[in-house]
């Protein structure tokens, strides 16, 4: 049994001050601001919520208003070699596109796990207690497996056990270049030979995660890379054995071309063609889901499904704006990601999908504050198979972040719209799992975040 202090943390506003909240729970997120909270953990779990108390003897103490971490509903651990590397042209997704895949032909197993470490930690320090990571990443350059089949996605796991974040690894089916096209070379280390290889080492992989790694700490998940990448006949035979229980992901109507290409080849929409399937469901996560048609928002409003916006990464590859009200109102819910972490940043994440609604409607509002950090939490929950908190109650994983409310961004800033000032920068500690994990940007075990990305970019070119 251990405990956490807080200054401060935003409560609901029936939170019985003073008393202890255990009885009934309390959840966090909703309302008002309430100083003195005081949070008993037992094997990592919030196992009782005090409220207007002082610290007790062996309490770790955490400056600043506290929240539920953040969960990342959408990365590509790799693809942020390329920050900072690709800005020095005109161009647009397809340009960028050749880019990645020259840093995706450097990976090893070796080098990956290094540069994912560094990343996951950045993650950590920045408020993310989580991570769906979207791998395809899986073979050796000319698609050759690894005498270790599972070595690239291991190499992931062990870095996320070491960066102390929760990983979601969804390992990806890849199988064409293009509707009607197979892969390409630059493509060859992504593919399976077809659907049924590539569920065979989909459990294959899951047993052996499950043998190697904490549950709650390290989980597979399925992904589907797009409708330009998985053929039909792949998504039927998807659709009828991928295992149940698990979540789905997939990149959806990113771009144009995409639909295009689609619509030509089967008449449809992608969101259309996976409808045609069963495809549709609140397992799925659509990942973008830029240029959709209004039937495309009904359909995956009725199916309840999540829609993972990653609004910074959309932005820098001129993506467009996605639907996201729409969507919200048709039924779906919103998560948040950062894909390929142009920013790693909840709370920059939070207000630019605002912000890009504002852009796109000329109203301001669209959606609330606590909407936006509804989406950086429990919407990206949806897309998770390890545990995420959602709110601070009894009995929720103890994954927290602290921000500070003085900071020259914060400063005067009501904690409840922080999604509108607050930046990674203002987070003062991050608890993960009930174990303080990072410190004013420091990571209690590897430190400063960007020390391990300098050592691990020099390896690439």
């Amino acid at each position: 049994m251990s405990g956490f202090w807080c200054e401060a943390a935003l409560v609901n506003a029936d939170a019985d001050a003073g008393a202890d909240a255990g009885v009934g729970g309390s959840g966090v997120g909703a309302s008002e601001v309430v100083t003195g909270v005081r949070l008993e953990v037992d094997n990592g779990r919030i196992s009782s919520i005090s409220t207007g108390v002082q610290p007790e003897t062996g309490d770790q103490i955490l400056v600043g208003v506290v929240f539920p971490a953040a969960a990342n509903a959408h990365s590509h651990a790799f693809h942020r070699i390329l920050r900072g590397r690709t800005h020095d042209g005109r161009g647009d997704f397809w340009v960028w596109r050749e880019q990645m895949y020259r840093s995706a032909a450097e990976l090893t197993p070796e080098k990956y796990e290094k540069l994912a470490t560094a990343v996951f930690t950045e993650m950590v320090v920045s408020g993310f207690s989580s991570v769906a990571e979207f791998h395809y990443v899986h073979h050796q350059p000319k698609g050759t497996p690894y005498p270790e089949p599972h070595a690239m996605e291991l190499a992931l796991a062990r870095a996320a056990v070491a960066a102390g974040i929760r990983l979601t690894l969804l390992d990806t089916l890849y199988l064409a270049g293009g509707i009607g096209t197979p892969l390409g070379p630059e493509q060859a280390r992504f593919g399976d030979a077809d659907a049924q290889a590539w569920l065979g080492r989909l459990a294959s992989l899951r047993a052996e995660i499950a043998r190697t790694f904490p549950p709650d700490m390290v989980s597979v998940g399925a992904a589907l890379h797009s409708v330009r990448g998985v053929p039909e006949e792949a998504l039927k035979t998807v659709a009828r054995q991928l295992p149940t229980g698990i979540p789905l992901h997939i990149h959806l109507s990113e771009q144009p071309a995409e639909n295009e290409a689609c619509l030509q080849a089967y008449g449809l929409t992608p969101a259309g063609l996976l409808a045609r399937h069963g495809l549709l469901s609140r397992r799925l996560s659509a990942v973008h889901a830029t240029h959709l048609t209004p039937e495309d928002i009904r359909l995956l409003g009725d199916a309840g499904a999540t829609v993972v916006m990653c609004p910074s990464t959309e932005a820098d590859l001129a993506d467009g704006i996605g639907p996201a009200r729409a969507l919200s109102d048709a039924g779906a819910t919103i998560a948040l990601g950062t894909d390929q972490h142009a920013v790693i940043d909840p709370w920059v994440e939070m207000r630019t999908l605002e912000h890009g609604e504002r852009l796109g409607s000329g109203q301001r509002g669209r959606f609330s504050p606590q909407e936006l950090f509804r989406a950086a939490t429990v919407g990206a929950a949806a897309s998770m198979g390890t545990p995420i908190a959602s709110a601070l109650e009894v009995g929720a994983v103890c994954d927290l972040m602290a921000v500070d409310p003085d900071s020259v961004r914060t400063a005067g800033s009501m904690p409840q719209q922080f999604a509108f000032s607050a930046t990674a920068s203002d987070v003062t500690g991050v608890v993960i799992a009930g174990e303080l994990v990072a410190s004013h940007g420091v990571h209690v075990r590897l430190g400063t975040p960007g020390r391990l990305l300098t050592e691990a970019l020099k390896e690439f070119s």
